[in-house]
């Protein structure tokens, strides 16, 4: 065996190399999950135990998620993203999947550098421990999309395969797993079922950017419509909650594990995003996205440590607690906690964007196996931080040399001499 799968040729995509509206997509996701996250915390702390509430539990706020929730519009830009990428590519499908898995998985080391031995060292220097357990546990968490998205990318090549041959059947089985996992999970009361969705889910919206990348979603009005009717026809009538983010309290969570509802939220966000595409485009600078593009997997990394370094020294160290969401002490005072957050995000983004582009490696092919090795060896490390976070113990050390290792093991073979005549 020398290859994953044969490359298909229907699914080569008629755009060009890069796609604007792709790259827009990706950098307004991202800026929308970092400005999400720094405006959602309420924060608390009574000399010995930081307390988190979220702004967005505000009674009626939770429609505003409908957009604000924007991992749908990410796994569809990347599906989009790996089609092309893949199409146009020369390379076996196990480099090509070699090339992507150095590109998530090196930038996590510098992350994974500071914050393994950061607790220890702030410790010793009296910082608090719960705030400092808090901080390092989320900072790992969060990274439960690299997770998810690493599983995508693995797919990829078997799963151009099958939009070749199956086209829409597929994400609509996709979206049929997902019915009969809610099902058993609200049927059944069996939490753990419902994790099944992560795959169901996710998939289901990453092969729709297939579609994009072949010019083939030609009736986004109906998407958009329908995507957003079946979301509410879901939260009035069914057991989901109308928030599509996690919300301190709830009984049901649209996203841990994800539901049908978050994927008919998504739907109907692409269906409307690819409606809105010419005058997006408009919009949209090229300077900016040149700027922003490369520094997208920085500021996904770093900026809750930016966000936990802030809150360190205006709530734990001056007392300083957020005000009540809504109230006017809130919207005067978000401001300056931006203003804050981002003179901490610059120098992270100066410092560690250049890890985003991985060290040349030397020549030799990428073998089958170790290819698909490296992929778990990743996954498995991305996981266990994502579960475990950075708190001290041993989970983040095994989590680095999982990465280590499927980085060491993408690298090509070494090219054989050839023998003497």
């Amino acid at each position: 065996m020398t290859v994953l799968v044969d490359r298909p040729l229907a699914a080569k995509p008629r755009r060009p190399a890069r796609d604007p509206f792709l790259d827009l997509l990706r950098v307004a996701g991202m800026a929308l999950v970092v400005l999400q996250h720094w405006t959602m915390p309420v924060l608390a702390f009574d000399g010995v135990r930081l307390t988190t509430a979220n702004a967005l539990s505000t009674p009626g706020v939770w429609v505003v998620t409908w957009i604000s929730q924007v991992m749908p519009l990410v796994f569809f830009a990347g599906g989009a993203a790996n089609a092309l990428g893949f199409g146009r590519s020369d390379a076996s499908p196990q480099a090509w999947l070699a090339v992507r898995l150095r590109r998530l998985a090196w930038p996590l080391l510098p992350l994974a550098a500071v914050w393994i031995p950061l607790p220890h060292v702030l410790l010793t220097l009296g910082v608090p421990e719960q705030p400092l357990e808090v901080g390092a546990r989320l900072t790992g968490q969060l990274l439960w999309f690299l997770a998810v998205y690493l599983l995508a990318v693995t797919a990829t090549p078997y799963a151009l395969r099958l939009h070749e041959r199956y086209g829409w059947r597929v994400p609509a089985t996709l979206a049929a797993g997902a019915v009969l996992t809610d099902v058993a999970r609200f049927s059944t009361g069996f939490e753990p079922v419902g994790y099944l969705n992560i795959v169901f889910v996710w998939l289901a919206v990453h092969q729709l950017g297939f579609f994009y990348a072949q010019g083939r979603l030609r009736r986004p009005w109906a998407l958009a419509a329908g995507g957003f009717a079946a979301a509410a026809l879901l939260v009035s009538q069914g057991p989901y909650p109308g928030s599509m983010i996690g919300l301190p309290g709830a009984e049901v969570s649209n996203m841990a594990p994800p539901t049908l509802a978050v994927l008919a939220v998504g739907l109907g966000q692409v269906g409307l995003a690819v409606l809105l595409r010419p005058w997006l485009l408009k919009l949209s600078s090229g300077r900016v996205l040149a700027w922003a593009g490369p520094r997208i997997m920085t500021a996904y990394l770093w900026h809750m440590p930016a966000l936990f370094a802030v809150t360190g020294v205006v709530v734990v160290l001056l007392g300083v607690d957020t005000p009540a969401p809504g109230s006017a002490g809130w919207f005067a005072g978000w401001p300056v906690w931006l203003g804050l957050l981002c003179l901490v995000m610059w120098p992270l983004l100066k410092c560690f964007a250049r890890f985003e582009t991985p060290p040349a490696l030397p020549y030799g092919t990428a073998g089958v196996g170790g290819t698909l090795a490296a992929a778990g060896l990743v996954g498995g490390g991305v996981l266990t931080l994502t579960v475990g976070g950075f708190a001290p113990g041993t989970g983040p050390f095994l989590a680095v040399l999982a990465l280590v290792g499927g980085l060491l093991l993408t690298a090509p073979r070494a090219m054989r001499p050839a023998p003497a005549q």
